[in-house]
């Protein structure tokens, strides 16, 4: 069964992404985007889609919200969130989401709940696991719980030094990293500080290849952070990041075309 799709997102980046895994995995037929909670009820409404992958961090509403009013308002559309948050995917399943998919997703992952969105569709009826006997929304919740436990136990807190005190950061919550003076900075939203790793390459290592991209020798950026792309000379870009000073990141030219190919730019 072929699913009709939207994808919400306050990045484009996320949407992009998605779309290309979606569309190597086929069976899906993506028949628009929306990138606030407004827009998507709106594009929900207009278009009726069979299941919605919707972000929980939205300007204007939260994913929960909006997922609230099609409840309230009995839209047909299936929910599968789609966040860098683990603390939410209780309340997912408090509104009565199909899944809860984890930033940066996993393929496999994603087929399994595309497959869980299909047979929601296909009967909107109790959930069924994978060998077919029918799965009570607690014991679904209940794995979904161990499946959050397993992925908190891998990520990455990080000590960054601030002043004369050492803040713990999550590493999602990074923008970006620069050597500077011989140490490496980094900043977030909340906190600028120097981090306790000598060398970007030791600070790479720690964390997501597939997040965190080396785009110059002296940079390492959260992919998810990128406010803007800014063509340069050469056919090279800048990346202009989501921190209050939008700060301008180069990107080198052997990075140039993995960027392009991840864009298809």
């Amino acid at each position: 069964m072929d699913l009709r799709a939207v994808l919400v997102d306050d990045e484009q980046l996320a949407r992009d992404e998605l779309g290309y895994l979606l569309g190597r995995i086929g069976g899906v037929e993506i028949l628009g985007q929306a990138g606030n909670g407004i827009e998507a009820l709106t594009t929900i409404e207009r278009l009726q889609p069979d299941v919605v992958f919707l972000d929980v961090q939205m300007p204007g509403l939260t994913g929960f919200e909006v997922a609230r009013r099609m409840l309230a308002t009995r839209a047909r559309a299936h929910i599968i969130f789609v966040t860098a948050y683990d603390q939410h995917a209780i309340e997912a399943f408090e509104v009565n989401a199909v899944d809860y998919l984890l930033k940066p997703v996993d393929q496999a992952r994603l087929e399994v709940a595309l497959e869980r969105a299909r047979r929601r569709v296909g009967s909107d009826r109790t959930l069924v696991d994978g060998a077919g006997a029918p799965t009570s929304l607690n014991e679904q919740l209940e794995r979904i719980v161990r499946l959050v436990a397993e992925r908190q136990s891998r990520r990455e807190r990080l000590a960054v030094k601030v002043g004369e005190r050492f803040m713990l950061v999550q590493a999602e919550e990074i923008i970006y990293a620069s050597l500077v003076d011989e140490g490496i900075t980094v900043v977030t939203n909340q906190h600028t500080g120097v981090s306790n790793y000598r060398t970007l390459d030791e600070l790479h290592e720690r964390l997501d290849p597939s997040v965190f991209w080396r785009v110059h020798r002296s940079h390492l950026v959260n992919i998810n952070k990128i406010k803007e792309i800014v063509p340069w000379f050469s056919r090279n870009y800048i990346l202009r990041m989501k921190d209050e000073k939008s700060t301008e990141i180069p990107v080198s030219r052997t990075q140039t075309r993995r960027l392009r190919e991840y864009l298809k730019l």
